[in-house]
């Protein structure tokens, strides 16, 4: 049992960098937890962690095995890269426990790194709610595209560039999307009633694109058959299970950020002047 365990958690490609940088974040998280020591910190706590270790187990333990090997998988692994995981954590606004529990070096060079005008100029672009929904949307789309596809899962460096997009997208989108704090409080604090557009804009492409993957006839993506499959089921009920994924759960995570938004309208209009939330999002901005 204890072997199956470690073999399940060993990394499938081990990538020392990325493992390295999980780690980091973890443990100034965990520090700065410990330096705070506040109640209230316990379920962001919660949200922050289960969403770092969610997206730590697709990229690196044997469930990155099976995501090259089987479609549904593969598309569970890009739900919790660019949906769920990226969500938990923006959602738990970490920002001041990180900063709380980083070395002071750390802290001096990520501050120094934001004042960078390319760095500000670059984040502000890619916040703007029309360029945000249409790389959330793109790279889905791109990634999926068959040949694009067939290529990535053959090339080991097409297949980390897909995954890291993928996680990079995300936890910018869902961070300007969950900003819980007052708009106009920076450049990219949008009014709620714009997030909201957005969020449901996204919806549609999202689910054209998953219906068309679940109900095709035909098998689309070749590459799991050129690989070998790592489970007995058939390719066409592969991709149907595949194409479910991306387009139930993926869509409803609009409509569950939608009542966050919502809730953080109605903090704002209760309490004039204050933030929705026990701690401050920061960027570059």
């Amino acid at each position: 049992m204890t072997d199956e365990i470690i073999r399940w958690i060993t990394p499938w490609e081990p990538q020392p960098w990325l493992i390295v940088l999980f780690a980091l974040v973890a443990a100034c998280y965990l520090r700065g937890l410990a330096r705070r020591r506040r109640l209230r910190d316990t379920l962001p706590a919660l949200a922050f962690l289960l969403g770092l270790v969610s997206m730590y187990a697709v990229m690196q333990t044997h469930v990155d095995y099976y995501a090259q090997y089987m479609f549904f998988i593969h598309r569970a692994q890009h739900l919790i890269l660019h949906h769920l995981g990226p969500f938990l954590i923006a959602l738990s606004m970490p920002t001041a426990i990180l900063a709380a529990g980083a070395p002071a070096w750390l802290n001096r060079g990520m501050r120094g790194l934001g004042t960078l005008p390319p760095i500000m100029w670059s984040y502000r672009f890619v916040q703007h709610p029309l360029i945000s929904a249409v790389l959330f949307v793109g790279l889905i789309y791109f990634w999926l595209t068959p040949s694009i596809h067939f290529t990535a899962m053959l090339s080991a460096r097409d297949y980390w560039l897909m995954n890291l997009s993928m996680a990079a997208d995300g936890l910018l989108f869902w961070w300007f999307m969950l900003d819980p704090r007052r708009p106009g409080t920076t450049r990219t604090t949008y009014s709620t009633g714009l997030r909201i557009i957005v969020l449901w804009a996204v919806m549609p492409p999202q689910i054209a694109l998953g219906a068309y993957i679940a109900l095709a006839p035909d098998t689309v993506y070749d590459v799991y058959a050129v690989c070998g499959r790592a489970f007995p089921i058939s390719p066409i009920v592969d991709q149907q299970l595949g194409g479910l994924i991306t387009w139930i759960p993926a869509a409803m995570m609009s409509v569950i950020a939608t009542l966050i938004l919502l809730r953080f309208g109605f903090v704002h209009d209760r309490s004039p002047g204050a933030t929705a939330g026990p701690s401050t999002k920061e960027s570059p901005t």
